[in-house]
């Protein structure tokens, strides 16, 4: 998407925007694999999961009233803002993720690589409704790129007037 578009520093922006998206992956994986609860959940030896779709999220939100509601957020929300990022970066920068489709099913195989690696490595379990809750945060995330490519677009035609 930004090599489409012709204008001034084009090329230190395109290098910026590989450079956070990589920094996001990065980060993203340091959290799904070697942040300190990751560590704490691999010394327990429990290889825990979870194939029925909402099971998690009814067990979050049926507790809700009982434990407290940092632990809710932390783990529905967080999940689907951990990525947004990626629904955000892969139309961004490679044309064939412009299609929604295309964006999502990365994002769906990303995460389900995650949730994998994660369970064979026994730094977290697998759960079907993590893949949902990232999946919905990178739609939310292609969402968000393609409400600012047209506000981007907009404002080019502007400037052409």
């Amino acid at each position: 998407m930004l090599s489409n578009f012709n204008y001034k520093h084009r090329k230190l922006i395109i290098t910026i925007a590989y450079l956070l998206f990589f920094l996001y992956l990065g980060i993203a994986a340091t959290l799904l694999f070697w942040s300190p609860y990751r560590q704490a959940v691999s010394s327990t030896g429990n290889a825990d999961y979870n194939l029925v779709p909402f099971h998690t999220i009814a067990s979050y939100i049926q507790a809700s009233g009982l434990v407290d509601t940092s632990i809710l957020v932390t783990n529905l929300a967080g999940n689907v803002l951990a990525f947004m990022p990626l629904g955000f970066f892969l139309p961004l920068l490679f044309t064939r993720c412009v299609k929604f489709r295309w964006t999502i099913l990365v994002v769906f195989l990303t995460t389900l690589a995650a949730e994998c690696l994660q369970f064979l490595f026994r730094v977290g379990s697998f759960d079907i409704d993590d893949i949902i809750l990232n999946t919905i945060g990178g739609a939310l995330g292609f969402t968000i790129f393609k409400l600012c490519a047209l506000w981007l677009q907009s404002l080019l035609r502007q400037k052409k007037h």
